[in-house]
C-alpha cells in the first residue's frame, strides 16, 4: 500500500491509492505519520489532535436490478481483498504542487498540494461481493492560506468499466472517528489512557451565507479530556458534475460495538450489500426515539461511526424519470467531498455556537470548491465567468501574496533574516489586483511548555499609503530595506541568490532551539468584505540554534555550557536522551573526545559544521534541519556503551582537522561538572 500524508496545511490527512483514508494510528516505516492530525503544525501541543482512525470511501448502484456495493473498508475489515475491502491499486500516488518553489512543482497543480491515486473493484475475486465493475480516480487538494489550511478536498472521478449500465449511484465515505490528543493520552503506549469509547456525532445542517444547508457530518471527544481534545473532525459533500438539484446529501451513524447498535436499533450496522446501499441512500432516522435533535445524536460516547453520503449520481439522467440517474458504459461522473476540522469556539456543550470555527472552515471549503459558480446550479451566469472561456473553473480562492523566499545567518546570539521582495508583484486571482501591503517577522523560543504562544510578532513594515491612512502602520519598508552607499535599493547576494530586506534579532540565547517565519499581507478586499490575508506563517519556518561561530585560525579555547550541568534545574523537564550540554568555540571540523578524570574514554563526536543538522542528537533530529551557528556542537550526555553520564567532573579534548588551518592537528582541552 502506498500511502502520503496532507503536510503544507494544519489538517495533515493520510491518503492511500486502496481508497482508504487515515492510517488507524499505525505506524508508518517505524514512525508515527498524521492520521488526520489538526493542528499539525502548532507548537501548542493541545492544539494537536488526532481526529481519525480510518475512513474509505463507499460507492453503491444497481446493475440489472441487483444492489451491489464497492466498499474500500468497513467495520472489521482490515486486510486487502476480504469483504468489505474491496478496492485495489492501479498506480501508486502521484504528488504535484502550484507552489513554484515546491520540488513537485507542476503547473497542471490545483493546490498547493495535490495528491493522486488511481483503483478499482475489478479483476480480481472477494468472498460474497459482487463488483459494479468501476474505477475511482482521487484527486487531494490541500493549501497552506491561514484562512485554508484546516481542510483537505477529495474529487473522486467514477468510471463504470463495465459493460452494464449502473442505476442510481450513490457515493459516501465511512469513518470511524476517534478524537484524540495524542501529547495527552498515547495509543501507542500500554495503558496510556486512549480510548475509543468517548466520543459523539452529529448532523450539521444550518444555513450557510447563501442560505444553504451546509450538511456536516461531525464529531467530538465528550469531555474534550481536560482540553486536550476541544475539536471536530467534519465531513461534508460540496458538489457533483451532477447538478445540486438533482442529488441529496445523506448521513447515516452506527457504533462499533454490536451491544451498543442492540441499544440503538434505529443506527444499527448493515452486514451486506443491500444494507449497505439502504445506508448510502437514506439519512438516519429523525422522527424515531433516539431521534436527532439540533443538538446532536443520541448523547451517549461511545465508538460511533458515520457516514455521509450524496446520489443518486449518474452522467446523464434516465430515460423517462430525471429524479433517476444511470451511468452508461465507459462514463464518468464526479463527486467530491471535503474533510475538515476546527478548534471548538465559545459556548457551552454542543451548541451551533461552538461550531462557529467548524463552519467557517467549511464554509472556505465550499468556495474552494464553488469557485466561478458562486451560486452553486453548476451554470455560469451573469459575470461569473471571470476568464471568459464558457467553462466553470473551480478552486479558486483569494489569495495572500506568496511567502517570501527567505535565508538565515545564525551567530552569537543573533539571528539574522534576508528575504525577497518576491511577493511584491503579485496579483491575486479573484481581485485581479496587485494589492501587496507589508511584511511580518514573526520568532518564538522552542521550550517544553505546551502552553507557550506559539509565534511572537518580532516585527511588521507596511507601505506608506497616502490615501487611505488606516491601512497599516504606513512605517514604509525602509527600515529593513537593503541599500547601496547612494541610499538606494539594492540586494545581497547569499549563495547565488538576491535578497532586498534586513532583520536582525538580537540577544537571543545560545543553545535554546528558536524558529523564525516571515510572511506577506496584502490589504484585503472592502468590497468582497475580505479582510487583510496572510500567507501561513508555518510555511517557511526556520528551526535554528544560536552559538559561537567557528574560525578557521582556532584562537578560541573550547568550552562547555552549562557548566556545571544541573539535571535537575526547572527548565530540564526533558528524557535522559533530551538533556544537552554545549561544546563551543569549536573550529569547523574537529574531534571531541570526553574522558572520566580516571582517563575511562567516554565518548567521542565527530563535528563538521558544513553538515551537520543534530542527527546524533535524538531531541534535535526529530525537528526539521535546524541550522547551527557552527562553533558549536550538542551532547546528550549518553556514553558510547548508551548509558546516561553519572554526575562528576569530566574532561574533554579537541583536536582540529579542519583542512588547510594553520593549526590543523593542534589539540586544546576543558572540563565541566555534571550534578543530578
Amino acid at each position: 500500500m502506498f500511502n502520503k500524508y496532507t503536510d503544507v496545511g494544519q489538517l495533515g490527512l493520510t491518503i492511500t491509492n486502496f481508497g482508504l483514508i487515515g492510517n488507524q494510528f499505525n505506524k508508518i516505516d517505524g514512525k508515527i505519520q498524521p492520521s488526520c492530525l489538526y493542528r499539525q503544525h502548532s507548537e501548542i501541543l493541545r492544539e494537536q489532535v488526532e481526529h481519525l482512525s480510518d475512513a474509505g470511501l463507499w460507492v453503491g448502484g444497481i446493475v440489472n436490478g441487483e444492489r451491489r456495493v464497492s466498499t474500500a473498508i468497513v467495520d472489521g475489515a482490515f486486510d486487502a481483498g476480504d469483504e468489505g475491502f474491496e478496492f485495489l491499486p492501479t498506480t501508486g500516488i502521484t504528488e504535484r504542487s502550484s507552489l513554484t518553489t515546491d520540488q513537485h512543482f507542476s503547473p497542471q497543480a490545483v493546490s498547493h498540494q495535490d495528491l493522486l491515486s488511481d483503483f478499482t473493484d475489478s479483476g480480481f475475486d472477494v468472498t460474497n461481493h459482487a463488483p459494479l465493475g468501476i474505477s475511482i480516480h482521487l484527486e487531494s487538494y490541500a493549501w497552506n492560506f491561514s484562512f485554508a489550511d484546516a481542510f483537505v478536498i477529495l474529487n473522486y472521478t467514477i468510471t463504470n468499466l463495465s459493460a452494464d449500465v449502473i442505476e442510481d449511484v450513490y457515493a459516501g465515505i465511512w469513518m470511524d472517528p476517534s478524537v484524540a490528543n495524542m501529547n495527552y493520552t498515547n495509543v501507542y503506549e500500554p495503558g496510556g489512557g486512549f480510548s475509543w469509547y468517548d466520543n459523539l456525532d452529529g448532523f450539521d445542517n444550518s444555513l450557510d451565507e447563501l442560505g444553504m444547508k451546509r450538511d456536516i457530518g461531525y464529531s467530538y471527544d465528550y469531555d474534550g479530556d481536560d482540553g486536550w481534545a476541544e475539536s471536530y473532525l467534519g465531513l461534508k459533500v460540496l458538489g457533483s458534475s451532477v447538478p445540486r438539484q438533482f442529488w441529496q446529501t445523506h448521513y447515516q451513524q452506527w457504533a462499533w460495538n454490536t451491544s451498543e447498535n442492540d441499544a440503538y436499533p434505529e443506527y444499527f450496522m448493515p452486514q451486506t450489500d443491500e444494507e449497505r446501499y439502504v445506508k448510502l441512500s437514506t439519512s438516519v432516522p429523525t422522527s424515531r426515539e433516539p431521534a436527532y435533535t439540533i443538538e446532536g445524536y443520541p448523547n451517549s460516547p461511545t465508538s460511533w461511526l458515520f457516514m455521509v453520503s450524496a446520489g443518486p449520481l449518474g452522467n446523464e439522467p434516465m430515460a423517462g424519470d430525471s429524479s433517476k440517474w444511470v451511468l452508461q458504459p465507459g462514463q464518468s461522473v464526479d463527486v467530491v467531498f471535503s474533510f475538515v476540522a476546527a478548534r471548538w469556539a465559545t459556548g457551552g456543550g454542543d451548541a451551533r455556537s461552538r461550531r462557529n470555527n467548524l463552519h467557517v472552515n467549511a464554509d472556505w471549503a465550499q468556495q474552494a470548491y464553488d469557485g466561478e459558480d458562486k451560486n452553486r446550479n453548476n451554470l455560469l451566469d451573469g459575470d461569473e465567468d471571470m476568464d471568459e472561456d464558457g467553462i466553470i473553473r473551480r478552486y479558486i480562492l483569494p489569495e495572500p501574496p506568496p511567502i517570501p523566499q527567505m535565508t538565515l545567518d545564525v551567530g552569537d546570539g543573533e539571528v539574522t533574516i534576508y528575504w525577497q521582495n518576491n511577493p511584491e508583484k503579485f496579483i491575486d486571482p479573484v481581485s485581479q489586483q496587485q494589492d501587496f501591503e507589508g511584511y511580518r517577522v514573526y520568532g518564538a523560543p522552542k521550550t517544553a511548555s505546551s502552553d507557550h504562544a506559539e509565534f511572537t510578532m518580532l516585527a511588521e513594515y507596511d507601505l506608506i499609503n497616502e490615501e487611505d491612512q488606516s491601512i497599516g502602520y504606513n512605517t514604509g519598508l525602509d527600515p529593513v530595506r537593503i541599500e547601496n552607499e547612494f541610499g538606494e535599493q539594492d540586494s545581497i547576494i547569499i549563495d547565488g541568490v538576491a535578497y532586498h530586506y534586513k532583520f536582525t534579532n538580537d540577544n537571543v540565547k545560545n543553545g535554546w532551539l528558536n524558529y523564525y517565519a516571515v510572511t506577506a499581507f496584502d490589504r484585503g478586499d472592502p468590497e468582497a468584505n475580505l479582510e487583510s490575508l496572510e500567507s501561513a506563517v508555518a510555511s517557511n519556518r526556520v528551526f535554528v540554534y544560536p552559538g559561537t561561530r567557528t574560525d578557521n585560525g582556532w584562537d578560541e579555547q573550547p568550552s562547555v555550557y552549562p557548566n556545571p550541568y544541573r539535571g535537575q534545574a526547572a527548565w530540564d523537564n526533558y528524557s535522559n536522551r533530551g538533556r544537552l550540554i554545549w561544546f563551543r568555540n569549536l573550529p569547523p571540523v574537529c574531534e571531541i573526545r570526553i574522558f572520566t578524570l580516571a582517563g575511562d574514554f567516554i565518548d567521542v563526536i565527530e563535528h563538521d559544521q558544513s553538515s551537520y543538522q543534530g542527527a546524533d542528537v535524538q531531541n534535535i533530529n526529530e525537528l526539521k534541519a535546524p541550522l547551527f551557528a557552527g562553533g558549536e556542537h550538542p551532547w546528550d550526555m549518553i556514553t558510547r556503551h548508551e548509558q546516561a553520564l553519572a554526575s562528576g567532573l569530566y574532561l574533554f579534548t579537541v583536536e582540529n582537522q579542519t583542512p588547510d588551518s594553520s593549526t590543523k592537528g593542534k589539540i586544546k582541552e576543558g572540563k565541566f561538572l555534571i550534578l543530578k
